[in-house]
C-alpha cells in the first residue's frame, strides 16, 4: 500500500499553506504520540471560502468541499509540525462545526466532506471517531470549521 504522501500526489491533491494562528492559540499541540489540530476553515487568498450560513447562504455540496479543504488544511498543519503525513499511524477524532441555518439537520452529510479525504488518504486508519454539529455562527463567519485529532509514530 502506498504511502498517505504518495496517495496525496496519486489524487492530485496539493496541501494549502500552512495555517497561520489568528489569535491566541497554536496550529498543531502534540502531546505524547498524540497531535491536536486547532480547527481549520477553508481560505483561499486570505479570505473564508463561501461565507454564510449553511442551507441557506451554502449549499449542502458546496459545505461538503469547504470541509474537504478544511481537512486537508488540517493535513497542512500537521505536515508543518510533524515533517511528513507519513507519520501518521491513525486518525482518531475528526470534529465538524457547521454553521446551520435554522431547522438545518444535515450537519452529519457535511461533516462527510472533510472524514472522506481522510479515508481516502490513510485507508482504514483515517476512519475516526466524529462529531458533527450545528451551530449559531463560525469565527469570520465561516460556514465550516474542522479540527482533527491523530496519532503519530
Amino acid at each position: 500500500m502506498s504511502s498517505p504522501g504518495e496517495r496525496l500526489k496519486s489524487l492530485g491533491l496539493r496541501l494549502p499553506p500552512p495555517p497561520r494562528p489568528a489569535g491566541a492559540y497554536v496550529p498543531v499541540v502534540r502531546a505524547g504520540t498524540l497531535a491536536w489540530v486547532s480547527g481549520q476553515i477553508a481560505f483561499e487568498a486570505g479570505a473564508v471560502v463561501r461565507p454564510g450560513l449553511v442551507d441557506r447562504d451554502v449549499p449542502l455540496e458546496v459545505a461538503q468541499g469547504l470541509a474537504r479543504q478544511a481537512s486537508l488544511q488540517a493535513l497542512s498543519a500537521l505536515e508543518a509540525e510533524l515533517g511528513s503525513l507519513d507519520r501518521i499511524q491513525r486518525v482518531v477524532r475528526v470534529g465538524v462545526f457547521v454553521a446551520s441555518s435554522p431547522g438545518f439537520q444535515r450537519q452529519h452529510e457535511v461533516a462527510n466532506g472533510a472524514t472522506e479525504v481522510l479515508i481516502e488518504l490513510f485507508g482504514a486508519a483515517g476512519r475516526p471517531s466524529r462529531s458533527a454539529v450545528g451551530v449559531a455562527g463560525l469565527p469570520l463567519n465561516a460556514p465550516v470549521e474542522v479540527e482533527v485529532l491523530v496519532e503519530t509514530g
